[in-house]
């Protein structure tokens, strides 16, 4: 239903090699990051549906698409941001790698940067980084608990479709 608005506002970013870079890397379970990323952008829209919320729908899907374009397995303890401390400083490398590939809005630099709220202590300022924060937290949930499950887990298996907020 979404993907559609995912093309429309950022095809961009899902044909960019990099964000297909992220395929590679498993953020909850065994969801991808890319996956995770998808799924975020869709739940935001669904949220965004759901509340009748007025947002930049554009800078919803951008922001939410790279929320973790972190670019590391943060499972592996040989990185500079080791397991333990990767909640709080990948919002702030997600945002550099972002700045490098493309021009953000200053509403997508706050999603970006602001989406692992409370941990990182200032509190989104725009609605579309609250949206996104919120979309990012159920999506979290839902894949640690193996309820929206990755390709990784279904190899093999007719792919479910995930099921948005």
């Amino acid at each position: 239903m979404y993907e559609d608005v995912l093309k429309k506002y950022a095809e961009d970013i899902l044909n960019s090699e990099t964000f297909k870079s992220t395929k590679g890397y498993i953020q909850h379970g065994n969801m991808s990051v890319q996956e995770h990323c998808i799924n975020v952008a869709k739940t935001s829209l669904a949220i965004r549906d759901k509340f009748g919320i007025k947002c930049n729908i554009r800078d919803l899907v951008r922001g939410a698409l790279l929320h973790d374009y972190f670019l590391y397995d943060w499972h592996k303890t040989d990185t500079i941001e080791t397991h333990n401390l990767h909640g709080f400083f990948h919002p702030g490398t997600a945002l550099k790698n972002a700045k490098k590939e493309y021009r953000l809005t200053k509403r997508q630099a706050d999603i970006i940067k602001k989406h692992m709220w409370p941990l990182t202590v200032v509190p989104p300022m725009c609605r579309e980084a609250w949206i996104v924060t919120t979309a990012d937290k159920y999506c979290s949930l839902m894949e640690t608990l193996y309820i929206h499950e990755g390709r990784a887990r279904n190899k093999g298996k007719k792919k479910r479709s995930v099921k948005t907020a």
